[in-house]
């Protein structure tokens, strides 16, 4: 196989090419580049200064937006489809859009040593998280859903801390707690402050996204985001096609408008696309900065809840909004 340098566009490292996919782009560095650059290297931002600091920002962002948007189309997906239908068609899909990319671009297969790590990303990020969120939102709503997602910037960084050796300073993590908690006492609030079987689906969920999204992260500093998750989704192709012909001939399908766009979006916008520029922004500033941009997703979750479902909110809202968004600024300027 023919080797070049990579860019990279996903959790956590530097890159300076463009943010769609690149063509040609391979997953080795040259014959000649020093061993630091290989996918043990330190998992910090990377070094383009403000302006790929500012765009890092902007594409983690679209990323956070995106994935607001997926707790509303999961409950959109369920008017129309069982809950193991919804999470094995959609992680088809998507899988069919990446490996047209990936077929597209001539894309070679990833090096083997990378193998265990995609398979992390894909049990996190393409099975786990949105199979346990949607069994989770059979009989929890949106808002208390949310919760996990409250929580999910914190263990994403706690994890990259563990994992690639990240070392936030004390004001990051201060003003990532902070955020945490206001988001957590917002988000019970909202839902009573009751626990359900529900809870167990997205703890279960937290834990294994913030896994994936790190891992991920790591990948991303030796080939461009967009094929971490790529490939991520095509090599769970031999589990979800069977899986999605065994659900949809055991779950009824009642097809609405609401059942097909919220699938279209978890499958083309959440599975896909939004990964592809949030791994992008994470390999730009870091993966504990862009994990504290999620602190933001639960707050647009329930606007999207009240546009989209119709759910209400209550006065706390704005206030939770401005806690919010004081502790992101403040883990975006915070040293590390």
């Amino acid at each position: 196989m023919r080797t070049q340098s990579s860019a990279t566009e996903s959790p956590a490292i530097a890159v300076s090419t463009p943010a769609g996919p690149p063509s040609g782009t391979r997953d080795h560095p040259p014959a000649d580049a020093p061993a630091s650059a290989s996918a043990d290297a330190p998992a910090g931002p990377s070094a383009g200064g403000p302006q790929a600091s500012g765009l890092g920002t902007v594409l983690a962002g679209l990323g956070v937006v995106a994935f607001s948007l997926t707790f509303p189309a999961t409950a959109w997906g369920l008017e129309g489809f069982g809950p193991w239908s919804l999470v094995a068609v959609r992680s088809v899909l998507a899988a069919l859009i990446a490996g047209g990319c990936l077929l597209a671009l001539r894309v070679p297969l990833p090096a083997r040593r990378h193998t265990a790590g995609l398979a992390v990303v894909a049990a996190g990020v393409v099975v786990g998280f949105p199979l346990l969120t949607t069994l989770a939102l059979r009989t929890s709503t949106t808002a208390h859903a949310a919760v996990v997602v409250g929580l999910l910037p914190l263990t994403t960084a706690s994890l990259s801390a563990l994992r690639i050796g990240t070392r936030p300073s004390r004001t990051f993590w201060a003003a990532a707690l902070a955020g945490a908690a206001a988001v957590v006492a917002f988000t019970v609030q909202q839902s009573g402050g009751a626990l359900t079987t529900a809870d167990l689906y997205l703890f279960g969920a937290l834990l294994v996204c913030a896994a994936g999204y790190t891992e991920g992260g790591r990948l991303a500093r030796v080939m461009p985001g967009w094929q971490v998750i790529g490939w991520a989704l095509v090599f769970c192709l031999p589990l979800t096609v069977p899986g999605a012909a065994l659900a949809l001939a055991r779950e009824p399908v009642h097809l609405t408008a609401h059942g097909v766009a919220g699938l279209l979006w978890v499958a083309a916008g959440s599975q896909f696309l939004g990964l592809v520029v949030w791994y992008r922004g994470m390999a730009l500033i870091g993966v504990p900065k862009a994990s504290q941009l999620q602190l933001g997703q639960p707050l647009l979750t329930l606007v999207w809840s009240v546009l989209l479902l119709g759910e209400h909110l209550t006065p706390a809202a704005p206030l939770t909004a401005a806690a919010v968004l004081v502790c992101i600024a403040v883990t975006q300027r915070a040293r590390g």
